[in-house]
Formats: structure tokens, sequence, C-alpha cells
């Protein structure tokens, strides 16, 4: 497999949604699902999650690694998994957590795969904490966001809200509460991203603002 290829190929594709004819912020979506992994002690240990690039996105990549000559369409999606992987590492693959308000410390993705499902590129991998931390009487809370808001980023959603499948917790028997809680950005801020052309940058941190906020509240459990 010739990687130089692969790496124009997936520029390409970069280059192709950057030149689609969106202006406003975001430029595509991120559909996620989290299943929040627990040890036997019950501490969580890990937030394994499921990326689904919106169908436009998709759609160019796929075109751009089926149009390879010298390395298969399963070598290139195997390519941009690693890429994606690397890439995202010094931002924490844009994944933010708290324990009662506690910044939790994560580590470096280490599995990890990409593929295709439905039309959609889907980006699955296990981010772990750095250490297991408790769930006993304990409120864990987590943000998924492009810091740039060029991509937003949003649970799985039934009937116009995240489904319950969007955040699950495994491993754990106790019952503590799961919900997602949707953004609700400051008007001026929407009014912002709105205007930022492709080539502008909003405010540091802005997808914050746009950020959806999954909680596993077990201390009333």
């Amino acid at each position: 497999m010739n990687r130089s290829a692969l790496t124009r190929a997936l520029l390409a594709a970069g280059s192709l949604l950057l030149a689609s004819g969106a202006q406003a912020h975001p430029h595509g979506w991120i559909d996620l699902s989290v299943t929040v992994v627990t040890d036997e002690q019950g501490r969580v240990t890990a937030f394994d999650q499921i990326w689904r690039m919106d169908p436009f996105y998709s759609l160019i990549v796929f075109d751009e690694l089926r149009n390879v000559a010298d390395a298969t369409f399963e070598e290139g999606l195997d390519q941009l998994g690693q890429d994606i992987r690397d890439n995202l590492s010094a931002q924490h693959y844009f994944t933010q957590a708290w324990l009662d308000g506690e910044p939790l410390a994560l580590g470096e993705v280490s599995e990890y795969t990409t593929y295709e499902r439905d039309s959609r590129l889907v980006y699955m991998f296990s981010l772990p904490l750095a250490e297991p931390v408790a769930l006993d009487d304990a409120r864990l809370e987590y943000q998924i966001y492009d810091p740039t808001y060029y991509i937003e980023m949003v649970h799985e959603e039934q009937d116009g809200a995240p489904a319950e499948s969007a955040l699950t917790l495994a491993g754990d028997e106790t019952s503590c509460a799961l919900g997602v809680t949707q953004a609700s950005p400051d008007p001026e801020l929407v009014l912002q991203a709105a205007l930022l052309d492709k080539g502008d940058e909003g405010e540091p941190e802005l997808g914050r603002y746009f950020a959806e906020t999954g909680h596993i509240d077990c201390s009333e459990s």
C-alpha cells in the first residue's frame, strides 16, 4: 500500500468538504453514542464511543478511497482510522469528563476501528480513563465536541431528542440515572456561529456552548 497515495486521497476528501456550499458553522455533523464501561468493582474505566460521520462527508471520503489505485478500500479505512486517532490525540479525542465537578484525566486510544455502514463512515473507539474512578454516590458528566464548532457533534436521536441507547452503562449493577442534556446556547453565540465563513475562527472553545452533556448520577442510587 502506498501511504502517500492514501494521504493525498484523504486530503482531497477534506478539500472537497471545505469547498462545499455551506457558509455558517457548523459545516458537518457527527451522530455519536457512548457506552460507559465499568470493571468488576463498578469503577468507570473507559468511554466506548461510536461516531457516525454525516452522509455528505462519508460520500466524499468513500469516493476518494475507492479511487486509490494501489490500496484496497479496507486498507484505506484502516489508515483513516489511524489518522483520526493520531490527529485527535492532542485534543483528547474531543472528550472532556468530570466526576462531581472535578476534571478526569483521560488515557490514549489503542483500540479503534473504522468501517462503512448504511453509507455512513463509522469510527468506533475505546477512550480509557487514566485511572479508574468509583461511581458510588457520585455524578459523572462528559461532553464531546469540536472546540472550533466546525463539526457539530450530537448524540443519536429519536423523535427529536437524544435516544436512550445513545448513552448506556455497561458492567454496572447499580441503579444509576442516565441522561443527556441538550445544549441551550445564547442566541448571540448562535448568530456568531452562523456568521462564520469556512475559513473564519470563532472564539476559543466556541463548540463548548453547543455541546450536549451526558450524565450518570449515582448519588441517589
